[in-house]
Protein backbone atom coordinates (compact mmCIF):
# COMPACT_ATOMS: atom_id res chain seq x y z
CA UNK A 1 0.00 0.00 0.00
CA UNK A 2 1.82 2.74 -1.29
CA UNK A 3 0.11 5.55 0.30
CA UNK A 4 0.27 4.13 3.77
CA UNK A 5 3.86 4.11 3.28
CA UNK A 6 4.91 7.38 1.82
CA UNK A 7 2.03 8.50 4.88
CA UNK A 8 4.32 6.68 7.57
CA UNK A 9 7.80 8.38 6.54
CA UNK A 10 6.39 11.94 6.17
CA UNK A 11 5.35 11.87 9.71
CA UNK A 12 8.06 9.69 11.25
CA UNK A 13 10.66 12.08 9.11
CA UNK A 14 8.83 15.31 11.01
CA UNK A 15 9.40 13.34 14.61
CA UNK A 16 13.37 12.58 13.75
CA UNK A 17 13.79 16.25 12.56
CA UNK A 18 12.25 17.72 15.58
CA UNK A 19 14.89 16.09 17.59
CA UNK A 20 18.22 16.34 15.62
CA UNK A 21 18.19 20.10 14.45
CA UNK A 22 19.99 21.52 16.68
CA UNK A 23 22.88 19.19 16.82
CA UNK A 24 22.65 19.42 12.89
CA UNK A 25 23.15 23.34 13.00
CA UNK A 26 26.33 22.48 15.23
CA UNK A 27 27.72 20.49 12.45
CA UNK A 28 27.14 22.55 9.78
CA UNK A 29 28.88 25.24 11.96
CA UNK A 30 31.80 23.26 12.25
CA UNK A 31 32.56 22.10 8.96
CA UNK A 32 32.09 25.58 7.06
CA UNK A 33 33.47 27.43 9.69
CA UNK A 34 37.21 27.67 11.05
CA UNK A 35 36.27 30.27 13.67
CA UNK A 36 35.28 27.51 16.01
CA UNK A 37 37.83 25.62 18.01
CA UNK A 38 35.85 22.69 18.67
CA UNK A 39 32.04 21.59 19.43
CA UNK A 40 32.03 22.99 23.24
CA UNK A 41 33.03 26.35 21.72
CA UNK A 42 30.77 26.18 18.79
CA UNK A 43 27.92 25.78 21.08
CA UNK A 44 29.05 28.30 23.94
CA UNK A 45 29.63 30.89 21.07
CA UNK A 46 25.91 30.44 19.33
CA UNK A 47 24.27 30.73 22.53
CA UNK A 48 25.90 33.60 23.64
CA UNK A 49 25.71 35.29 20.55
CA UNK A 50 22.38 34.20 19.09
CA UNK A 51 20.17 32.62 22.32
CA UNK A 52 18.47 29.52 21.76
CA UNK A 53 17.14 30.41 18.51
CA UNK A 54 20.64 30.28 17.50
CA UNK A 55 20.28 26.33 17.50
CA UNK A 56 17.25 25.96 15.60
CA UNK A 57 18.41 27.96 12.74
CA UNK A 58 17.16 27.04 9.32
CA UNK A 59 14.69 24.81 10.94
CA UNK A 60 11.45 26.03 9.41
CA UNK A 61 11.94 25.09 5.45
CA UNK A 62 13.28 21.33 6.44
CA UNK A 63 9.61 21.25 8.87
CA UNK A 64 7.23 22.17 6.11
CA UNK A 65 9.17 19.76 3.67
CA UNK A 66 10.28 16.80 5.58
CA UNK A 67 7.32 15.11 5.17
CA UNK A 68 7.81 14.84 1.56
CA UNK A 69 11.54 14.10 1.34
CA UNK A 70 10.78 10.66 4.08
CA UNK A 71 7.91 9.98 2.59
CA UNK A 72 9.96 9.73 -0.41
CA UNK A 73 12.65 7.67 1.35
CA UNK A 74 10.59 5.40 2.67
CA UNK A 75 7.77 5.12 -0.02
CA UNK A 76 11.13 4.36 -2.64
CA UNK A 77 12.98 2.11 -0.30
CA UNK A 78 9.47 -0.27 0.14
CA UNK A 79 7.91 0.20 -3.11
CA UNK A 80 12.49 -0.62 -4.73
CA UNK A 81 11.88 -3.75 -2.52
CA UNK A 82 8.75 -5.02 -2.85
CA UNK A 83 9.62 -5.03 -6.76
CA UNK A 84 13.17 -6.54 -6.15
CA UNK A 85 11.82 -9.44 -3.80
CA UNK A 86 8.09 -9.94 -5.54
CA UNK A 87 6.44 -9.17 -2.34
CA UNK A 88 3.02 -8.05 -1.72
CA UNK A 89 3.79 -8.45 2.22
CA UNK A 90 3.66 -5.48 4.32
CA UNK A 91 7.26 -3.81 5.05
CA UNK A 92 8.68 -5.98 8.03
CA UNK A 93 7.83 -9.40 6.30
CA UNK A 94 9.63 -7.63 2.66
CA UNK A 95 12.47 -7.08 4.95
CA UNK A 96 12.88 -10.15 6.70
CA UNK A 97 12.70 -11.96 3.45
CA UNK A 98 14.88 -9.93 1.59
CA UNK A 99 18.75 -10.60 0.58
CA UNK A 100 21.07 -7.77 1.51
CA UNK A 101 21.59 -7.07 -2.00
CA UNK A 102 18.35 -6.14 -2.46
CA UNK A 103 18.17 -4.18 0.61
CA UNK A 104 21.18 -2.33 -0.44
CA UNK A 105 20.25 -1.99 -4.06
CA UNK A 106 16.30 -0.37 -2.59
CA UNK A 107 18.36 1.94 -0.57
CA UNK A 108 20.27 3.16 -2.74
CA UNK A 109 17.61 3.60 -5.09
CA UNK A 110 15.40 5.43 -2.21
CA UNK A 111 18.83 8.03 -1.99
CA UNK A 112 18.72 8.72 -5.68
CA UNK A 113 15.12 9.50 -6.00
CA UNK A 114 14.83 12.14 -2.62
CA UNK A 115 18.38 13.90 -4.24
CA UNK A 116 15.81 16.44 -6.30
CA UNK A 117 13.71 17.12 -3.21
CA UNK A 118 16.41 17.56 -0.87
CA UNK A 119 19.11 19.34 -2.54
CA UNK A 120 17.09 22.83 -2.45
CA UNK A 121 16.11 22.29 0.94
CA UNK A 122 19.42 21.52 2.06
CA UNK A 123 20.92 23.78 0.36
CA UNK A 124 18.64 26.85 1.85
CA UNK A 125 18.70 25.00 5.68
CA UNK A 126 22.66 25.53 5.08
CA UNK A 127 22.79 28.91 4.23
CA UNK A 128 20.84 30.37 7.26
CA UNK A 129 22.12 27.67 9.79
CA UNK A 130 25.55 29.47 9.13
CA UNK A 131 24.29 32.95 9.03
CA UNK A 132 25.57 34.06 12.69
CA UNK A 133 24.56 37.97 12.59
CA UNK A 134 21.59 39.21 13.42
CA UNK A 135 20.06 41.22 10.67
CA UNK A 136 22.02 39.14 7.68
CA UNK A 137 21.55 38.60 4.37
CA UNK A 138 18.88 36.25 4.28
CA UNK A 139 15.54 37.00 6.08
CA UNK A 140 14.30 33.69 6.28
CA UNK A 141 13.73 30.82 3.90
CA UNK A 142 11.34 31.92 1.28
CA UNK A 143 14.22 35.09 1.03
CA UNK A 144 17.34 32.65 0.87
CA UNK A 145 15.65 31.06 -1.61
CA UNK A 146 14.51 34.01 -3.94
CA UNK A 147 18.29 35.78 -3.33
CA UNK A 148 19.76 32.18 -4.28
CA UNK A 149 16.97 32.18 -7.33
CA UNK A 150 18.04 35.72 -8.73
CA UNK A 151 21.89 35.72 -8.29
CA UNK A 152 22.31 32.12 -9.81
CA UNK A 153 18.97 30.72 -11.36
CA UNK A 154 17.43 27.74 -10.44
CA UNK A 155 20.43 25.89 -11.10
CA UNK A 156 21.62 28.00 -7.81
CA UNK A 157 19.32 26.05 -5.93
CA UNK A 158 21.38 22.98 -6.86
CA UNK A 159 24.81 23.96 -5.61
CA UNK A 160 26.38 21.24 -4.34
CA UNK A 161 23.97 18.47 -5.17
CA UNK A 162 26.40 16.25 -6.79
CA UNK A 163 28.23 16.01 -3.52
CA UNK A 164 24.97 15.55 -2.10
CA UNK A 165 24.09 12.52 -4.49
CA UNK A 166 27.73 11.08 -3.86
CA UNK A 167 26.57 11.15 -0.59
CA UNK A 168 23.26 10.25 -0.07
CA UNK A 169 22.75 6.85 -3.00
CA UNK A 170 25.39 4.71 -1.22
CA UNK A 171 24.81 5.65 2.01
CA UNK A 172 21.11 5.21 2.12
CA UNK A 173 22.03 1.68 0.89
CA UNK A 174 23.66 1.60 3.96
CA UNK A 175 21.24 3.11 5.82
CA UNK A 176 18.65 0.74 5.19
CA UNK A 177 20.96 -2.96 5.54
CA UNK A 178 22.29 -2.51 8.96
CA UNK A 179 18.40 -1.81 9.97
CA UNK A 180 17.49 -4.72 8.47
CA UNK A 181 20.25 -6.96 9.92
CA UNK A 182 19.98 -5.46 13.43
CA UNK A 183 15.81 -6.16 13.14
CA UNK A 184 16.56 -9.50 12.51
CA UNK A 185 19.00 -10.39 14.62
CA UNK A 186 17.05 -8.95 17.99
CA UNK A 187 13.94 -10.32 17.32
CA UNK A 188 12.57 -13.86 17.22
CA UNK A 189 11.72 -16.10 13.49
CA UNK A 190 8.37 -15.36 12.35
CA UNK A 191 7.92 -12.40 15.09
CA UNK A 192 7.82 -8.58 14.36
CA UNK A 193 10.57 -6.40 15.66
CA UNK A 194 9.90 -5.25 19.62
CA UNK A 195 10.46 -1.35 20.44
CA UNK A 196 13.63 -2.37 21.92
CA UNK A 197 15.03 -4.02 18.78
CA UNK A 198 13.71 -1.38 16.39
CA UNK A 199 15.66 1.92 18.33
CA UNK A 200 18.65 -0.06 18.50
CA UNK A 201 18.73 -1.20 14.41
CA UNK A 202 17.37 2.64 14.06
CA UNK A 203 20.05 4.34 16.14
CA UNK A 204 23.22 1.25 14.74
CA UNK A 205 21.44 2.13 11.16
CA UNK A 206 22.01 6.40 11.59
CA UNK A 207 25.65 5.68 12.91
CA UNK A 208 26.94 3.58 10.51
CA UNK A 209 25.59 5.43 7.40
CA UNK A 210 26.94 8.87 9.26
CA UNK A 211 30.35 7.00 9.19
CA UNK A 212 31.00 6.80 5.83
CA UNK A 213 28.58 9.85 5.07
CA UNK A 214 30.71 12.79 6.96
CA UNK A 215 33.31 13.30 4.26
CA UNK A 216 31.73 13.89 1.71
CA UNK A 217 29.20 15.74 3.80
CA UNK A 218 31.38 18.05 4.45
CA UNK A 219 32.75 18.47 1.02
CA UNK A 220 28.59 19.04 0.06
CA UNK A 221 28.30 21.79 3.14
CA UNK A 222 31.64 23.92 1.68
CA UNK A 223 30.19 23.63 -1.79
CA UNK A 224 26.67 25.23 -0.28
CA UNK A 225 28.75 27.67 0.61
CA UNK A 226 30.56 28.64 -2.27
CA UNK A 227 29.42 31.98 -3.34
CA UNK A 228 27.88 33.03 0.13
CA UNK A 229 31.08 34.11 1.89
CA UNK A 230 32.50 30.61 1.91
CA UNK A 231 35.31 29.93 0.11
CA UNK A 232 34.70 29.63 -3.87
CA UNK A 233 35.08 26.04 -4.94
CA UNK A 234 34.95 24.94 -8.77
CA UNK A 235 33.32 21.48 -8.01
CA UNK A 236 34.00 18.75 -6.01
CA UNK A 237 37.25 17.70 -6.75
CA UNK A 238 38.91 21.14 -6.41
CA UNK A 239 36.90 21.27 -2.93
CA UNK A 240 38.14 18.14 -1.69
CA UNK A 241 41.90 19.13 -3.02
CA UNK A 242 41.79 22.33 -1.66
CA UNK A 243 40.23 21.23 1.68
CA UNK A 244 42.56 18.58 1.93
CA UNK A 245 45.72 20.94 1.30
CA UNK A 246 45.00 23.44 3.41
CA UNK A 247 43.18 21.49 6.93
CA UNK A 248 44.86 17.82 6.59
CA UNK A 249 43.06 14.70 6.14
CA UNK A 250 40.90 15.63 9.37
CA UNK A 251 39.18 18.20 7.57
CA UNK A 252 37.11 15.22 6.02
CA UNK A 253 35.67 14.01 9.50
CA UNK A 254 34.81 17.73 11.10
CA UNK A 255 31.00 17.05 12.38
CA UNK A 256 31.60 13.51 12.54
CA UNK A 257 30.84 13.15 16.51
CA UNK A 258 27.87 15.48 16.32
CA UNK A 259 26.55 13.44 13.11
CA UNK A 260 27.12 10.59 15.34
CA UNK A 261 25.55 11.80 18.57
CA UNK A 262 22.46 13.07 16.31
CA UNK A 263 22.29 9.97 14.05
CA UNK A 264 21.49 7.14 17.22
CA UNK A 265 18.37 9.05 18.81
CA UNK A 266 17.02 10.98 15.98
CA UNK A 267 17.44 7.18 13.62
CA UNK A 268 15.66 5.81 16.29
CA UNK A 269 12.77 7.24 16.45
CA UNK A 270 12.33 8.07 13.10
CA UNK A 271 11.99 4.22 12.94
CA UNK A 272 10.08 3.87 15.58
CA UNK A 273 7.66 5.87 14.13
CA UNK A 274 7.67 4.67 11.26
CA UNK A 275 7.32 0.89 11.99
CA UNK A 276 4.31 1.99 14.67
CA UNK A 277 2.50 3.85 12.46
CA UNK A 278 2.85 1.09 9.68
CA UNK A 279 1.61 -1.21 12.19
CA UNK A 280 -1.38 0.99 12.85
CA UNK A 281 -2.33 1.50 9.21
CA UNK A 282 -1.95 -1.37 8.40
CA UNK A 283 -4.49 -3.09 11.45
CA UNK A 284 -7.16 -0.77 10.50
CA UNK A 285 -9.59 -2.64 9.11
CA UNK A 286 -10.92 -1.94 4.86
CA UNK A 287 -13.79 -0.14 3.86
Amino acid sequence: MPLVEFAAGCVSGGVGLAVGHPIDTMKVRLQTQSKYKGILDCITRTYSREGIHGFFKGMAFPVLTTGITNSVVFGSYSNALDYLTHSQGNERSKGNNASAAAVFAAGCFSGATQVLVTAPVDLVKVRLQTQTQEGGRYRGPVHCAAVILRADGLRGLFRGGFALALRDVPCYGLYFLPYEMTCRALTESGKQPGTFAVLMAGGLAGVVTWAFATPMDVVKARLQMSGAGGQEYDGVLHCMRVSLREEGPRVFFKGLLLNSLRAFPVNAVTFLSYESLMRSFTSLPAD
